[in-house]
Order: structure tokens, then C-alpha cells, then sequence
């Protein structure tokens, strides 16, 4: 597989969605593919290039430019903002339900987990001083068997609960969504990599990755780096 397979949409998973377009996308904004304040490429071009309907790409066009990340102005076409910073108020889908949601069995394996000090990237991102001691957990989500969905996530200390949890049973996803959905920061898409081993997880396969942030308390949002 080359590079820019890896990277379509969908890649390891056999399945287009919006959801994975919405993903390349925010990779592209996140890489500045896609700078600050220029135009991306037309929904028919998108359509093309990803091999599938305009509806399809018109959706997670649609859903980025709610979330503020992107800006759409009829005859004007699609810009990225200046200062891409996502809205406070959105849905965080769960990855368990959209699994099930396309009639899959859903599995989820902790891989690490730890308390690092915050990189300088995530720490700008979340208001917080570099190498502030944070919660971290990797973790994979697997569809029929298959990965998923490989999530990467942060989570400040200052979050109420989130030291206690062990994360095996349930991911930091799930478990953060249904405890403080109003502290769970924007969720970011880095380029895809590797699943890697551990004592858990032998596949060489790709997951969808999935990285994510938890805000402090005082944060029902944080911005994205110039996406998250």
C-alpha cells in the first residue's frame, strides 16, 4: 500500500464515510495541506479523489464547517479560517455505537497507560504549562475483529475521576463522554499509523487513528493547533 493510500479515507477499513473524510480533512487542516485562510479543493474533486458520492463529502464538509473549522460561503466555495477553533457546542460520537451503528461486532483493547508529562504541541493546546504531569492512554478499537480506530489520548489530572480509571473495560472515549461530556476537548486526527505491538495487540494491521485531548475543567472546548 503507498502513502497516499494509507492516507485515503476509509484505508483498512474497506468503507468510505463521512466520518473518514471528516478525518482526512482534519488531517490535511491539522498538516496545513489545507492552510490557514486558503480554499480547499470543490466537493466534486473531493468526490473524485476519495471515490465516492458528493453527498458523502458535502456531509463532513458540513459537519467541520458546525464545528468551525471550516468556512463555507455559497459561490465563495470552502475556506480554511485563519484561526481554525472549534465550537463549543457539538455532538462527540462514541466509537463503540459507530462501530455497531454499521452492524459490526465491537471489541477494545487498552494498550498503555501512564501519567507523562504534556508535550509542548497538546499543552499550548489545552491552556497548560509543557510537561504538566497528565494522564495518558492509547487504546484500540476493533471491528469484527479488525482494527478500528487506534486512539491516542491526554487527559489533565484536574479532570474529576479520570486518575481512578484503569481503562480496560471501557475506553477513555466512552467514559468520558457519558461523565463530563462539557470537559472533553476537540477530538484531532493525526497522519495514520501503525498499530503497534504490545501484549495485547499483535496485529501489523492500520486503525483509523483517532487522537484526543481532555480540557481542564474551566474548558468546555480547546482550540486546535493550525486541527487537534
Amino acid at each position: 500500500m503507498t502513502k497516499a493510500d494509507a492516507n485515503r479515507p476509509g484505508a483498512g477499513t474497506g468503507q468510505i464515510t463521512w466520518q473518514s473524510i471528516q478525518a482526512e480533512a482534519l488531517r490535511r487542516i491539522h498538516d496545513r495541506e489545507w492552510a490557514p485562510g486558503s480554499l480547499i479543493p470543490h466537493e466534486e474533486e473531493l468526490a473524485a479523489e476519495f471515490g465516492c458520492a458528493r453527498a458523502t463529502v458535502n456531509r463532513a464538509l458540513r459537519e467541520l464547517a458546525i464545528l468551525g473549522m471550516l468556512e463555507r460561503r455559497r459561490k465563495a466555495g470552502t475556506r480554511v479560517p485563519l484561526n481554525p477553533v472549534r465550537r463549543a457546542t457539538f455532538q462527540i460520537p462514541v466509537i463503540r455505537q459507530d462501530v455497531e451503528a454499521k452492524g459490526m461486532d465491537y471489541a477494545y483493547q487498552r494498550l498503555t497507560l501512564g501519567t507523562k508529562p504534556l508535550p509542548s504541541a497538546i499543552a499550548q493546546a489545552l491552556s497548560l504549562e509543557p510537561g504538566t504531569p497528565c494522564l495518558h492512554v492509547t487504546s484500540l478499537h476493533l471491528a469484527d475483529g479488525k482494527p478500528y480506530c487506534q486512539e491516542d489520548r491526554w487527559i489533565n489530572l484536574a479532570v474529576e475521576g479520570a486518575e481512578a480509571q484503569d481503562f480496560v473495560t471501557i475506553s477513555p472515549n466512552e467514559w468520558l463522554v457519558h461523565n463530563i461530556p462539557s470537559r472533553v476537548a476537540a477530538s484531532i486526527f493525526p497522519p495514520p499509523a501503525p498499530v503497534r505491538s504490545s501484549p495485547t495487540c499483535s496485529t501489523a494491521s492500520r486503525a483509523r487513528p483517532c487522537s484526543s485531548w481532555s480540557a481542564p475543567p474551566s474548558r468546555a472546548t480547546c482550540p486546535s493547533p493550525p486541527y487537534g
